[in-house]
């Protein structure tokens, strides 16, 4: 079975050449961070181009829609790598939407996803011709009906279900378990099919959507969840005459954080879904079903990285030693949402000694750790330090907690280095504020 880029820690051409530093698309980390500042998230194209591909690969001859999910990482230029890669978009807000617009991305091609997408967000993914709508519950259904009757306009919808099947990753990220804020239970299909045929016109029922959560380590959930797709649709058609051909698949394949981590290549992860689909199909007698996935981790988590400057350091009498960072929870909160592990390694290295160092961030919360108990060599004030697989949830969840800054994000490709993101400046952090007549 191929290897793919999410089974690897490192982008694929991050590596440490003869001088002992760590280069990446062809450029020394020092370089960068010298033209660009630290903190500095950077991303290898080689690596994005090499998963998207190799999903294509795997894929090959079905009818299939790649939609990256955009929440792992969405700006301008990721959109117009996205359809460069022919892959579409799956967006959850007006702000993903508006990106993708303002790249001039395709919007045919994007699904609108979410749990609690407001009127205006209905009318603004309508207005700018998103033409299928993964509807997750009851007021959505009603809401958009109504939407699409004042503009007159009918919309392709999905319908999100939970299937019930849990897998095993941390439960802040599943997502297709029975007791889920998103999509409708099992038990509440007939209701919600017969509300869509019945009374919402503007609707038009397509198919189902399914997505089981992120950072997944196994196959058998995909199996399973198309099973369940499969067998709702012929429930549907027995009852209600509606014969269903599209089945989102969700994403949700994981990558390797750290050695210890065994994600599965995406060739085999397709191999699963199409023998599903295969069986499925026969099995409850649906033809020719176009299928739709969702990567969004896996498509960019590998390719980034992210690189602070060593700062200050602690050591607790008999305990632990802590180094800090010019980041932390601002830039990654996963490790102290998620408890999130990760690989980090000194940029310029030379068979220094070694220590266990904690890798602090600079926020004033206790909580704001990067990796407790880490080998590394011994770190000075300056040192650079590669924060690996960086590229998803990290920018996107990045805030301006104690009122730093967001960092820069770079692409670096055959040795050049361009903006994809420019580091905010003081005047940008403050450009929202006003000051009310009666402080003044």
């Amino acid at each position: 079975m191929n290897n793919t880029a999410n089974q690897s820690v490192r982008p694929k051409t991050c590596n440490r050449n003869k001088n002992g530093i760590l280069e990446i698309g062809g450029i020394e980390i020092p370089e960068l961070i010298k033209q660009f500042g630290s903190p500095l998230y950077i991303y290898d194209y080689a690596t994005i181009d090499s998963i998207t591909k190799d999903f294509k690969k795997a894929f090959e001859g079905r009818d299939i829609h790649m939609m990256y999910a955009a929440k792992a990482f969405m700006t301008k230029a990721i959109c117009k790598i996205m359809q460069k890669e022919n892959f579409g978009l799956d967006c959850v807000s007006a702000g993903e939407l508006y990106t993708a617009h303002s790249a001039d991305f395709d919007m045919k091609n994007i699904v609108f996803n979410g749990n609690n997408k407001t009127c205006e967000e209905l009318r603004i993914a309508i207005d700018f011709g998103v033409q299928l709508f993964s509807v997750d519950n009851f007021t959505e259904a009603k809401n958009l009906d109504k939407i699409a009757k004042e503009k007159n306009v009918t919309v392709n919808i999905l319908l999100r279900i939970t299937p019930g099947i849990e897998c095993h990753t941390h439960e802040y990220i599943q997502t297709g378990n029975i007791d889920s804020k998103f999509g409708f239970d099992l038990t509440q299909i007939d209701d919600i099919v017969s509300l869509v045929v019945n009374e919402y016109k503007n609707l038009n029922l397509v198919g189902l959507h399914a997505h089981l959560g992120s950072q997944i380590f196994e196959t058998q959930v995909y199996h399973d969840a198309v099973e369940v797709m499969m067998r709702e649709a012929k429930l549907i058609k027995d009852k209600f005459g509606l014969s269903l051909n599209t089945f989102n698949i969700g994403g949700g394949a994981g990558i390797k954080y750290v050695e210890s981590d065994e994600p599965i290549s995406i060739y085999k992860i397709a191999d699963v879904i199409k023998k599903s689909f295969d069986e499925n199909c026969e099995k409850y007698g649906i033809e020719k079903p176009h299928l739709y996935i969702e990567p969004g981790r896996c498509i960019v988590g590998t390719a980034g990285i992210t690189v602070y400057t060593a700062g200050s350091y602690k050591q607790v009498p008999n305990g632990r030693k802590y180094v800090a960072v010019d980041g932390g929870m601002a830039d990654n909160i996963r490790p102290a949402l998620y408890d999130a592990a990760y690989t980090a390694e000194k940029v310029s290295y030379a068979d220094e000694e070694k220590e266990i160092v904690t890798l602090a961030g600079r926020y004033c919360e206790s909580g704001d750790i990067l990796i407790k108990d880490v080998e590394m060599p011994k770190l000075q004030e300056g040192d650079l330090i590669c924060l690996y697989d960086t590229g998803a949830y990290c920018y996107s969840m990045s805030s301006n907690y104690n009122r730093t800054l967001k960092p820069a994000a770079v692409i670096v490709k055959d040795g050049v280095a361009q903006i994809m993101v420019r580091r905010q400046s003081f005047e940008e952090l403050v450009e929202n504020d006003e000051i009310p007549e009666m402080l003044k």
